[in-house]
């Protein structure tokens, strides 16, 4: 394993170490392991927190800024924050407003997102919390019950963020947020395993000649493996599966996500057939995004996400936002 740290044990206080010298923009809480506004909680607005396991940059803390969340909440390696790291998250975003959880559908996150609701309520927070479940890959995976919150999270975020800076209230963000995960639809392919830091080797093995169709976050196993193809062979595959459980039409979102460890070139690759893909079948793509968005450490592959878009869903994607990943309008 060659990999750019000191130790495996100091990887993630290292990183976020260096959010906190690169990003004048967010305070970082070493100590409780919290990525938050430098400025504090915007008073009256909606706060959002999401948050999971490390492993997954920008997802979240590069996603703490105006437009998109007021706090994250970041586990060590592919594995869930705790209750009371998530309430310190929580606390740090509650402007009087009631705060949002985004909680991607992994059984530990759900379970300790929940507790540490239970938490802020006892500290008279309000909090609704919202699952993301956008992989139409799996119904049931290795760390889930149901399907597996992926990319969709990213617009989740994003949208529901915006709302909340227009000063749409708890219910009505946490509904944005709803609908949002509710017309996204994700798929992933994997080339080559990731490998966590502690564990010193790949988290799983491919031949040569083989990927893993359906592949999740944390490299859990997907629908089948399946034989090496061109890129037009695999990005039509995705979508041909995003299309059989969601159809496609009209104006969409579409995010060509890498994992980590493939190149720019090769997503811009990817790209070029999906949008083929899509006109071929009727769409259009309104808007889109290309590079890493929710990374897998250095897994190599891609995924796709997309979301049918609506004239407000739309308003909300094209809102200023100004965070360390997303950032324009402002």
């Amino acid at each position: 394993m060659k990999k750019l740290i000191n130790s495996p044990d100091s990887v993630i206080a290292d990183a976020l170490r260096g959010m906190a010298a690169a990003h004048p923009s967010l305070a970082v809480d070493l100590e409780n392991r919290v990525v938050s506004r430098a400025g504090g909680a915007t008073q009256g607005k909606v706060g959002l927190v999401s948050g999971g396991g490390s492993g997954h940059e920008p997802l979240h803390g590069g996603y703490v800024g105006y437009g998109m969340l007021d706090a994250a909440a970041p586990g060590e390696v592919y594995t869930s924050p705790v209750p009371d790291q998530i309430l310190a998250a929580t606390k740090a975003a509650d402007g009087g407003a009631g705060v949002l959880h985004i909680v991607k559908n992994y059984t530990g996150d759900v379970l300790n997102f929940r507790m540490a609701a239970e938490l802020a309520d006892d500290d008279d927070i309000r909090v609704v919390s919202v699952v993301t479940n956008d992989d139409a890959a799996v119904e049931d995976s290795t760390y889930t019950a149901g399907r597996r919150g992926v990319g969709g999270t990213v617009f989740v975020e994003k949208i529901a963020g915006a709302a909340a800076e227009e000063g749409a209230d708890l219910d009505t963000v946490a509904g944005i947020a709803t609908h949002v995960n509710e017309v996204t639809r994700s798929f992933a392919i994997a080339l080559h395993a990731g490998t966590v830091p502690a564990a010193g080797k790949p988290g799983f093995d491919l031949a040569d000649d083989e990927v893993e169709l359906g592949v999740g976050i944390h490299g859990e196993p997907g629908r089948e493996r399946g034989s090496m193809a061109p890129v037009h062979d695999l990005v039509g595959y995705s979508l041909d599966v995003i299309h059989a459980d969601r159809p496609l039409s009209g104006d969409l979102l579409v995010m060509l996500n890498g994992q980590g460890g493939t190149p720019l070139i090769e997503l811009y690759g990817a790209f070029a057939e999906a949008a083929a893909w899509i006109e071929g079948h009727g769409a259009r793509v309104a808007r889109s995004l290309v590079g890493n968005y929710i990374t897998s450490l250095d897994q190599q592959g891609f995924s796709i996400s997309v979301l049918a878009l609506d004239d407000d869903l739309l308003r909300l994607w094209d809102a200023p936002v100004a965070t360390p990943a997303l950032r324009w309008g402002r």
